[in-house]
């Protein structure tokens, strides 16, 4: 148990050590979700585009 504690420690550097693992995955999941966010309005903006134009309603 007291491995697992000084692990979690860093040596005294924890804060900065689990900031930056925290950062760096919140950075990479908007990187992952911003492109599927964007893809799906484009979807939505074209599909009411194109019932517009057929005449329809979505």
């Amino acid at each position: 148990m007291n491995n697992l504690a000084e692990f979690f420690h860093m040596g005294g550097y924890a804060l900065y050590v689990w900031s930056a693992y925290g950062l760096a995955t919140v950075v990479l999941g908007y990187n992952i979700l911003a492109p599927l966010w964007r893809l799906r309005g484009l979807q939505r903006r074209l599909a009411l585009r194109h019932a517009k134009n057929n005449g329809a309603t979505p």
